[in-house]
Parts: C-alpha cells; structure tokens; sequence
C-alpha cells in the first residue's frame, strides 16, 4: 500500500478489523518511511453482470427481473419460489465461476430454459413460447413433441457470445 503523503510503497499494518458494515474491513497503517498513519478499507468486490439484448445495448442484470418472468412461466404450477431462486442462483454462479461478465440475453435465456425443464414441462413451453417468440403453431407443436420423444430433443449449447471485461 502507498502511502498517500510521500508515496513511499511499504506501509505496516498496526491494527484490523472487521468494519460497522460487517462487509469490509478497516485496516490503520503506518508509512515506514515518514511514519505518517492512515486507514484503508478492504471491500469485497461484487459480481456485476450485464446483459446485451438482441438491439446490442447493454443493461444491467437484474435478478428481481429474471425471477419475475420465471414466476410468470411458473403461475399455478407446483414449483416453490426457493427451486426458482436456487435454478437462477446456479446460473449466476456459473456465469460467475466461468468469468463472464456481459452475457448475450439469447445465451441467459436458454440457461433458464434449460433450468426450467428440469423443474418443470409446462412451465418450461410457456417461458419458451415468450423467449422463442414462436410465430407458427407448428413451432409449438415441435417443442410439445420432443417432450414425448426424448430423442427429438436437441441439446446444443446455447449461443454464447461472451465478454470477460
């Protein structure tokens, strides 16, 4: 750590604690060469996401946003709002885990779908029938019909055009 009245580079640390916030910590330093005493904050650095939609604008990810259009996919079905939070914890950790900071909204999409289909059909072609845009019923039709026939059903990874800034 520099010290921010000479700039000398090597400072001690004379005390740590854990901050009011509980979500950082305060350190008092002492610069080694002009004995000058500061304090510093260490902070947790939090994920953010951001989503490019189809229009390749930028928009912040919001969770609150994504559980409201599962929940929407999900209205009188028999899947609690906790599977719901945990698939979508998932996704964020993969995201996370994988670096990946700016994700195309396709790619985000067929993650849910993908996490949807394990918690449940009808919930899964309703979320697909919005995010799919389907225009023909036939479209519906194929998506019902590789339901029945496991084999009909394509798993190729999703579009994923990512960013790691």
């Amino acid at each position: 750590m520099r010290c921010p009245k000479c700039k000398y580079e090597d400072t001690k640390v004379l005390e740590s604690r854990v901050a009011q916030d509980g979500q950082s910590i305060r350190r008092r330093r002492e610069c080694r060469e002009c004995d000058y005493r500061f304090t510093t904050y260490e902070n947790l650095e939090e994920f953010v996401l951001q989503v490019r939609k189809r229009s390749g604008q930028l928009e912040p990810y919001h969770r609150v946003k994504a559980i409201r259009s599962v929940q929407i996919a999900c209205q009188k079905r028999p899947v609690s709002i906790e599977k719901l939070e945990s698939m979508l914890t998932s996704i964020e950790r993969t995201l996370e885990d994988k670096g990946i900071k700016v994700v195309e909204s396709k790619a985000l999409g067929q993650m849910i779908l993908e996490g949807l289909e394990t918690l449940d059909h009808v919930a899964y072609i309703r979320f697909a029938s919005v995010y799919r845009d389907f225009s023909d019923p036939k479209e519906f039709l194929e998506v019902l019909t590789a339901f029945k026939d496991p084999r009909k059903t394509k798993k190729t990874p999703p579009p994923v055009e990512t960013s790691k800034t």
